[in-house]
């Protein structure tokens, strides 16, 4: 799979363990960011760590538990794709500037998606969703939503910023996104094609509306938490 990776170093007097961020574009049609680059203090090895979201799960000491946002799914991809993603920031720090490290001859990804359609009372979520990029590269917590219409419509797994809109109600800025209005356009096509696929077969099998918490997990929260601190001069976007 053709993608390309754009490192942001951060250096800051803080104490922290963060080096910098990188955003992934794969097949110039589909990025990820907030993807972190931390180091460990003890051994001052470099590490890749996708953006989180917390859960409502806890831990046998109640602290919250994280999961993956997004994530390589074979052993070869994510040594190879964190891999690069070390190599350009060495390389960054080294020139202090970013450079993609593929960037011509891209070819937009394959993909597939798995919808898990419920109804959750209060809530305009009707679904979750999941997306597979050619098999090596997994993106979770895809949301639909329901529009003011009968239509749904699709929205990115999210963070939230420190600004807030005119209401005062906080920013989210999505994690993860289609590039190209041409990939959107087919990405989200195939996603709500698939929810109203699975919503009909699923009320021919039990004769009736998809009941109300129909799974424990997709009772996530619609605007996921990034588990990092805040970047402040790097940018991903």
């Amino acid at each position: 799979m053709d993608y390309s990776i754009k490192v942001n170093e951060v250096r800051s007097e803080k104490e922290t363990n963060i080096r910098g961020y990188a955003t992934v574009v794969f097949g110039g049609a589909f990025k990820i960011d907030n993807v972190a680059i931390l180091e460990n203090k003890q051994t001052q090895q470099l590490f890749v760590a996708m953006p989180r979201y917390r859960t409502n799960e806890r831990d046998t000491y109640n602290n919250a538990i994280y999961k993956d946002v997004c994530h390589p799914i074979t052993a070869e991809f994510r040594e190879k794709l964190y891999g690069d993603i070390l190599n350009a920031y060495q390389q960054q720090v080294k020139e202090r500037k970013g450079e993609p490290v593929k960037d011509s001859d891209v070819k937009e990804p394959e993909f597939s998606v798995r919808v898990m359609p419920y109804e959750r009372e209060g809530s305009k979520i009707k679904g979750l969703a999941s997306i597979c990029l050619e098999d090596s590269f997994v993106i979770n917590n895809v949301n639909i939503y329901q529009g003011k219409e009968a239509d749904v419509f699709v929205t990115m797994p999210s963070s939230r910023t420190n600004k807030v809109d005119g209401k005062g109600d906080p920013i989210y800025k999505d994690v993860c996104y289609p590039v190209t209005k041409e990939f959107r356009e087919k990405l989200y096509g195939e996603i709500v094609s698939t929810y109203n696929r699975e919503r009909e077969q699923k009320q021919e099998r039990t004769g009736k509306e998809p009941e109300k918490g129909a799974a424990k997990e997709a009772a996530a929260k619609s605007k996921p938490a990034i588990d990092f601190k805040k970047k402040s001069s790097a940018k991903t976007r």
